[in-house]
């Protein structure tokens, strides 16, 4: 696949004053403001945490890995929740100059840095009390570990970390990754170093398209919101993440072929025709001008869920049909 793209117009930004919410006054607005930077329509991807057990086929087995799972959900709810407040603190001056980002509560004036920082101090408090309090009763320190590793590098990510180029990309990879593993540990399902990679080049490829579309759709501006894109070009990024495809279907292959099972070799194999269709789709996708959310392609384009959901299906089949 080529990696040159045609010339396209940077989206213009809209005018500020006619797209912000009604605000409230005083306390009234904290509570709306603070359940909108916790980013509702970004928890998708705490779903992660069941990755692993279900392509362990632990889910099909017990409860035992269901409800460990569903403690790493819970976790890595609250988590995420504390890494956006802190992230919208620190970048609050830079997201009032984006065309999207200026509409954030904290960017908008309806909710303080400070209060941000408090709520980000209590979602950290809550996610280690129910690691403590169920984590390690369900899974031991698997989940913890990676709690932990999550907030640290999302937290050295939020603090400077994202200005450096390259570095930047495997950090918010990383995030993803860290779900997946501590699902792993919370369902007590020893990922594969092929799950692992698999779960690495999927991520790699999200956040380069992300990059990707935040240059070619805000044009030269885009450093000014994102200093780090000084350093990366449409077609270098267009490359990278088409490369990242290949290799992501490669690993996944090699995952199905050394399956030591041949029942579940097969139905891997063929679960790898939807992942290449939606990565097709993904990549088409990814070529349209956008400063919305890279996820919310993966979640409400109708051809791309289809995809996933057949990838499921055919999957749980597997599953279900093994003799």
């Amino acid at each position: 696949m080529s990696a040159s793209q045609p010339t396209r117009q940077p989206v213009a930004a809209p005018a500020v004053d006619a797209v912000l919410p009604v605000r409230r006054s005083g306390w009234a607005r904290i509570p709306a403001a603070a359940g909108r930077t916790a980013r509702p329509p970004q928890r998708p991807k705490n779903v992660l945490v069941f990755a692993a057990p279900l392509t362990g086929s632990a889910l099909a087995r017990g409860s035992a890995a269901l409800s460990g799972a569903t403690v790493a959900l819970l976790v890595f709810t609250l988590a995420s929740c504390a890494v956006y407040f802190v992230n919208d603190a620190v970048d609050a001056e830079r997201d009032r100059q984006h065309p999207r980002k200026c509409l954030r509560p904290v960017a908008c004036g309806d909710l303080s840095e400070n209060h941000a920082l408090a709520l980000a101090g209590g979602c950290v408090l809550a996610a280690a009390a129910l690691t403590a309090v169920t984590g390690l009763l369900v899974s031991g320190y698997g989940l913890a570990l990676a709690l932990t590793a999550y907030l640290a590098t999302s937290f050295l990510y939020s603090f400077g970390l994202k200005h450096l180029p390259v570095i930047e990309l495997a950090l918010v990879a990383s995030g993803f990754v860290l779900r997946a593993l501590g699902g792993a540990a919370a369902s007590h399902v020893p990922p594969s170093g092929w799950f692992i990679l698999v779960c690495s080049l999927g991520a790699l490829l999200v956040v380069i398209a992300k990059r990707y579309t935040e240059i070619t759709s805000l044009g030269g501006p885009a450093a000014r919101h994102r200093p780090s894109l000084r350093r990366y070009t449409p077609r270098g990024l267009r490359a990278a993440q088409r490369v990242a495809a290949l290799l992501m279907v490669a690993a996944y292959l090699a995952w199905a072929a050394t399956e030591p099972d041949a029942w579940a070799g097969r139905w891997h194999l063929a679960t790898a025709v939807p992942l290449v269709a939606a990565l097709v789709r993904f990549d088409r996708l990814t070529a349209t001008a956008t400063t919305g959310h890279i996820e919310d392609l993966i979640i409400r384009d109708v051809p791309m869920v289809c995809f996933e959901a057949v990838w499921l299906l055919v999957f749980v089949v597997g599953l279900a049909t093994h003799p």
